[in-house]
């Protein structure tokens, strides 16, 4: 158990039977009545977020999370098979919860599988990769003055907006949190 005193950004609990984290948390004071802490929070299982106040000091269960960083290894019909890299132990994650994710994991990239309560709930990439462009439509000489973009599809079948100077066999770095073209590489 913790107190609404003890949140921080990126703390897991539970509320209402349901896994969160906490994305987000304020304390405040009202001139009249008695203090309230308003958070974000993240569901662990469905990625929805919602908004709840909670009275300061009020009590929430916690939860134990624990992160490790693996390499993906291989794709087997709906499981992901990854190795942890320190114990070289290998465990399957079901593409459910790896979810719109899977298009930035490449066979020996590196990823961080966050569980919570002995269970994986979810599989994040870093923050940026480096991808090999397979199919995109020519950029024509001239088309450039209003900065425009292309759709092009990535190795892992992954599409993203590019810049119109990007061709076939390119290799470019993507943000995966806010999934856009970075640059060259």
């Amino acid at each position: 158990m913790i107190t609404t005193n003890q949140f921080k950004n990126g703390s897991a609990i539970r509320v209402d039977n349901k896994r969160f984290t906490i994305v987000f948390f304020q304390h405040v004071k009202p001139g009249k009545g008695s203090a309230f802490v308003r958070t974000k929070l993240r569901n662990m299982d469905t990625g929805a977020t919602i908004e709840k106040t909670f009275r300061a000091g009020e009590k929430v269960d916690s939860i134990r999370t624990e992160s490790r960083q693996m390499s993906y290894l291989y794709r087997d019909g709906d499981l992901h098979y990854f190795m942890d890299t320190d114990t070289y132990e290998q465990l399957p994650i079901p593409q459910d919860v790896i979810g719109e994710n899977a298009g930035y994991i490449t066979a020996n990239g590196t990823v961080s599988v966050l569980s919570a309560d002995g269970e994986i709930v979810s599989v994040e990439p870093p923050s940026h990769v480096d991808l090999s462009v397979t199919d995109t439509d020519p950029g024509l000489k001239g088309d450039t003055a209003t900065g425009g973009s292309k759709p092009a599809t990535l190795e892992t079948g992954l599409t993203v907006q590019v810049p119109l100077f990007v061709n076939v066999g390119d290799r470019i770095r993507v943000d995966t949190r806010s999934r856009e073209y970075l640059t060259r590489v």
